[in-house]
């Protein structure tokens, strides 16, 4: 049975392993020097680092379980800005992954899909990331679902750009 929930402090562990894993597990073979890869998930998969997010208000995290078993998050930044989408009462799906041994289960589908819903319940009208540009699936998986190319960006991983697409979609 699959099972989404709006995530509290108290999983801030869960949160903290799943995005090292999932991270790591859809970018890590993009990432030229390891140690860097380290250096990235160690800065922003902290429990303290994700402690920060969980408290700050603009941000949503929620939580994909099957069988109880946590596989996947999504996180929501409320209000964030993109030089790129034109709309001020948008928000940022900064993060949405999935275990790589669920993904054939299309979770990733049914956590979009919720994310959208809390969208409207947030009373926001326009979402949007950014992808990389070399993640084919991650692509092909956000056109299906009606998301628009409109710019780009770089990212980066201890100052090493990497090219994104910025991707949004009304609401």
């Amino acid at each position: 049975m699959i099972k989404i929930q709006i995530a509290t402090e108290a999983d801030i562990e869960v949160l903290t392993l799943l995005g090292r894993v999932t991270w790591a597990e859809s970018h890590g073979h993009y990432i030229d020097d390891k140690n860097n890869l380290l250096e990235y998930l160690d800065k922003n998969f902290s429990v303290s680092k994700t402690k920060q997010d969980v408290n700050n208000p603009k941000n949503h995290f929620y939580v994909v379980y099957v069988d109880d078993l946590p596989v996947g998050y999504a996180k929501l930044v409320v209000n964030a800005s993109n030089k790129n989408v034109t709309s001020q009462n948008s928000c940022q799906l900064e993060r949405i992954f999935i275990q790589k041994e669920f993904i054939p289960l299309k979770i990733g589908q049914q956590l979009l899909t919720f994310v959208e819903e809390q969208v409207k319940v947030l009373q926001l009208d326009t979402i949007w990331l950014s992808v990389y540009i070399k993640n084919n699936r991650a692509i092909r998986f956000y056109e299906r679902n009606e998301f628009k190319n409109v710019g780009e960006l770089n990212f980066l991983v201890n100052g090493k750009a990497y090219e994104n697409i910025v991707f949004s979609k009304k609401i």
